[in-house]
């Protein structure tokens, strides 16, 4: 019994370390993001705006860069999203998988506003999102929708879609 509760243990730690190097990864990944699009001139001035709507796991992990890292001349903010929240204010709208099936109802207010979703599902850059996190061969990725992305009103660099797997 007691072997078997050691097991499950360090199984749950494994799987939460997991987790939560997955976070950093994805963290790390929208700040690069950030930097490989260019935004709106309406977009380029006042606060870099990351919301986050669903399982706040990241949050943590955005707002360690935020204290160091800016987008330009611009401070990074992090802000956990509510359904009624203005979305269109945001530069990045991360929409985690837990709530993935709300992202079609953002994507209508935020067509042409410089608001670039980003989601965690299989499928979702292919309907719904301009950049989407995947796991290949164990490993986070991500898929870039340029069409998406030309929708949203931003331009993102050959960098970022060279190192993405593009789908349209």
């Amino acid at each position: 019994m007691r072997k078997t509760v050691l097991a499950i243990t360090a199984l749950l730690l494994i799987a939460t370390t997991a987790r939560a190097q997955d976070e950093k990864f994805k963290a790390l990944f929208m700040y690069n993001f950030a930097r490989n699009i260019e935004w709106p001139q309406a977009k380029q001035s006042g606060d870099f705006v990351i919301g986050v709507y669903g399982n706040q796991s990241i949050v943590p992990e955005l707002n360690a860069i935020a204290e160091k890292k800016g987008v330009g001349s611009q401070s990074i903010k992090i802000k956990e999203v509510g359904s009624g929240d203005d979305v269109t204010k945001m530069h990045i709208l991360y929409v985690t998988a837990d709530k993935s099936d709300a992202a079609d109802g953002f994507v209508g207010k935020i067509k042409g506003k410089g608001v670039v979703v980003v989601t965690d599902k299989p499928g979702l850059a292919l309907s719904t999102s301009g950049i989407n996190y995947i796991k290949v061969d164990g490993k986070l990725k991500y898929e870039v929708n340029e069409q998406h992305l030309a929708e949203s009103g931003v331009k993102v660099s050959q960098q970022l879609t060279a190192l993405g797997v593009v789908v349209k």
